[in-house]
């Protein structure tokens, strides 16, 4: 089967790019995105293509070259499902805060909306591909639904989960470790999942592309994020433990990275990991396996997310017991709320639970990200309901000005990794400070040596100092 056109239902994190990469290396494809929220299909649209909703380097370039050749942006979802040959479900799938499974199980209703609509508008056979991260055996429900629409429409499933890390997903997608694709084993199926080999081969090696039944990949994506996070917080256990001892967790790390055993990715002591992907996964692995019975398969994992949450905890807590037991009425800047260097995106950001600590120890926060606007800072603080949204903003300030931001405080919290911190003029920031002041690396940026002969007090996660 030959694809001539593409549709893909969300215009989020993975669906944007994805799509713009399958676009511009398959020019022979229309490529349609849709979404329901209007707001962010127009930032798509955006005549000026630095103002895309998604902040990733290479992106915006990509969407220039394509956009309105063969690549689109829409709301009009039953017109892009209704001509496609293959739809991409690329939606949300949270983590659930109601009913059974609350706070572990993976929410299912946008994915069943999905279904649903495929369903009602489809006139033509279809292969429908699961995009999002999903729970192992999700595709069942899938099909349930599609096959008993009664209007004699054949839809093929496959699972074809994606592996970017934000920040670099360009990169990810123009040459992945691999291409992971699920399908049913039967003639049919094993036709689906050649018509998608065939996409990726115009620009990935046919040898990077792997292809299983539709349980392995989906349980592939869940397993892949619970062993990257498993070795953050497996140094971050360590970097407490090398604290007590006088061991510095960086050359701990760098020591057992050249195991070729071991490797060196994932290995960086910071305040925790964030981002969409890696706790609602390993909550999602947690429930499936206490859905199966496997309770110490389920504690092993949840250790993981516990170890995480303690280490935010730790660092914010280092702040207030180092500025003398107390940060009320004290200005804190933070220098980062991305969840990671090079993303705008927020989502579980260490920084967000630092500063949720401190607020609620009557902080004052003075808060710069790059990337990240005070619309959504402020948002995410909300959204955890610990205090009410006039207090959110009583206790916050937000600045497009790092030294500005950082001026009067009396400590300084690195909470993203982003590469310019390091290029400041970090005696100019000294100066306007508070003495002492402090700084706080939470993810082992800074030359703290440098700091502190410029004057500066500084404690970075995992050496003491």
């Amino acid at each position: 089967m030959e694809i001539e056109s593409i549709c893909c239902i969300g215009a989020g994190y993975v669906g944007g790019p994805t799509m713009a990469i399958i676009a511009e290396k398959c020019p022979h494809i229309k490529v349609t995105v849709v979404d329901l929220n209007k707001d962010r299909i127009a930032a798509w649209n955006h005549e000026d293509v630095s103002q895309i909703p998604i902040y990733e380097p290479g992106l915006s370039a990509i969407v220039a070259k394509a956009r309105g050749r063969n690549l689109f942006f829409s709301t009009e979802v039953d017109k892009a499902i209704h001509e496609a040959d293959m739809v991409f479900i690329s939606v949300n799938t949270p983590t659930k805060t109601y009913g059974l499974g609350k706070g572990m199980a993976a929410d299912l209703k946008y994915i069943e909306l999905c279904a649903r609509q495929i369903a009602s508008v489809s006139t033509t056979d279809k292969i429908i591909v699961e995009k999002s991260t999903l729970p192992v055996r999700t595709a069942e429900a899938i099909k349930n639904i599609l096959h008993n629409t009664g209007n004699g429409v054949k839809f093929e499933i496959l699972s074809n989960p994606e592996f970017l890390a934000e920040g670099t997903a360009v990169t990810d997608l123009l040459n992945p470790d691999r291409v992971l694709i699920g399908g049913d084993t039967d003639a049919e199926g094993q036709m689906a999942v050649k018509a998608l080999v065939d996409i990726y081969a115009n620009w990935v090696p046919k040898e990077r592309i792997l292809t299983t039944n539709l349980w392995s990949s989906e349980l592939s994506k869940l397993t892949a994020n619970a062993f990257l996070a498993q070795r953050v917080s497996s140094i971050n256990a360590m970097s407490e433990l090398c604290e007590k001892t006088g061991a510095d967790v960086n050359e701990v790390a760098r020591a057992i990275g050249m195991d070729s055993r071991i490797g060196s990715k994932f290995l960086k002591a910071s305040v925790g990991f964030g981002g969409s992907c890696f706790q609602k996964d390993i909550l999602n692995l947690v429930y499936i396996a206490k859905s199966y019975g496997l309770n110490e398969v389920a504690d092993y994992w949840e250790q993981v997310i516990i170890m995480n949450d303690h280490q935010k905890r730790r660092f914010a807590t280092s702040i207030v017991s180092t500025l003398y037991n107390t940060v009320s009425g004290k200005k804190i800047a933070f220098l980062g709320w991305a969840f990671k260097k090079d993303t705008n995106d927020t989502r579980e950001s260490a920084a967000i639970y630092v500063a949720d600590y401190l607020l609620n120890e009557q902080a004052n926060l003075a808060i710069f990200d790059p990337q990240v606007s005070e619309m959504q800072i402020l948002s995410d603080l909300d959204y955890l309901e610990s205090r009410s949204t006039d207090a959110n903003r009583k206790g916050i300030s937000v600045s497009e000005d790092v030294y500005e931001n950082c001026k009067g405080a009396h400590a300084i919290a690195v909470l993203t990794e982003w590469d310019e911190f390091k290029t400041y003029d970090w005696q100019k920031i000294y100066e306007n400070m508070q003495k002492p002041a402090f700084v706080f690396d939470g993810r082992n940026l800074l030359d703290g040596e440098e700091l502190q002969k410029i004057g500066f007090v500084f404690q970075s996660i995992g050496t003491g100092k």
